[in-house]
């Protein structure tokens, strides 16, 4: 089992964990109906796909309160009963959501609202306490960050979370949350084809654990999809073609950059038996001792894919400068 420190927590983890998105089904835009998930889901082969993660000796879930608008954390809540105290939790908070009409509302982190988010995944995920409590709103002002990270103090002091962190990939916001000792972790986007280099910095400077958002690249990276084989589920947000931060895919299709650069390192990524999948997991975790990758998922299958990878570890430094020139050559 490959493990890893949590950061400042001093908590010891698998050095995988489950990113618990697209568990949550779907939800939409209030406004314009678009979709914020990943399609329909089987809550059966969600809580069974926890169960195999548990299995392999995974100990770390993130997910947030917005995820099919609550649906996620009620499902989680359903598959840790009597394992609560094998399992660190990571959810988040900020995007407020309609849990009755599956809508998505808009933001608030206002203190009254950070509480009462806070006590309403407690009651979803059936726990009393939450391991790390994440701020979602990635690109909240600098000026009011402050109130947001003493309102997470206050909450550890009482007792309802243990760590806090930020969910965002603007280094002067995990700056602000660093100074905190009950900050442990920073999740931000990082794969092979986003290199968020500053903050795997920070991370390593301040001792903060960086827990890797899209690690796969919202899939294009499992060598799944290419420009003749989409997205198609209308219920899929990778259908979207209207959202900036949206790198891989545009209306269903993935990036014709990125799938050639990936065709590039393809041979390197699958050497010594690795699937794809698992070369793009075992390429984060040559990055840095800090690294903590959260794939997503929707069945059996591709949790134990992605567990599997564990068994390999990361990438040897000769493999890593391999990749680093080819990618280079391809852009």
């Amino acid at each position: 089992m490959l493990k890893r420190k949590l950061g400042r927590s001093g908590l010891d983890v698998s050095a995988l964990g489950i990113g618990c998105w697209a568990i949550g089904g779907p939800w939409h835009d209030a406004l314009t109906g678009e979709p914020y998930g990943w399609g329909e889901v089987d809550d059966r082969e969600s809580i069974d796909a926890i169960h195999c993660a548990l299995d392999y000796g995974i100990n770390f879930i993130d997910t947030s309160d917005n995820y099919g608008a609550g649906h996620s954390e009620e499902v989680i809540g359903q598959a840790l009963q009597g394992r609560r105290d094998r399992i660190v939790i990571a959810t988040k908070f900020g995007y407020v959501t309609n849990g009755q009409t599956k809508e998505a509302l808009g933001q608030n982190a206002s203190v009254d609202y950070i509480k009462s988010a806070c006590e309403a995944s407690l009651r979803r995920l059936k726990t009393d306490y939450i391991d790390i409590y994440q701020f979602h709103i990635g690109d909240y002002p600098d000026e009011l960050a402050q109130e947001v990270k003493e309102t997470l103090e206050d909450l550890v002091r009482e007792g309802k979370i243990r760590y806090f962190g930020w969910s965002t990939d603007m280094p002067s916001r995990a700056e602000i949350f660093a100074q905190s000792q009950y900050c442990t972790a920073i999740q931000h986007e990082f794969n092979l084809f986003h290199d968020n280099t500053d903050m795997l910095k920070l991370c390593e400077r301040h001792h903060l654990s960086s827990i890797n958002r899209g690690p796969l690249a919202m899939g294009l990276l499992t060598g799944k999809y290419s420009e003749v084989v989409s997205v198609v589920d209308p219920k899929d947000i990778r259908r979207r073609n209207n959202l900036d931060w949206l790198h891989y895919f545009k209306d269903g299709i993935p990036s014709s950059a990125m799938t050639n650069q990936l065709r590039a390192i393809r041979e390197i990524l699958t050497s010594n038996g690795r699937t794809l999948t698992q070369g793009a997991l075992a390429w984060l975790w040559a990055r840095s001792e800090m690294t903590l990758p959260i794939p997503g998922f929707r069945t059996v299958r591709q949790v134990s894919e992605n567990a599997e990878a564990m068994k390999f570890g990361p990438l040897t430094p000769a493999e890593m400068a391999q990749i680093s020139q080819l990618m280079t050559e391809k852009c």
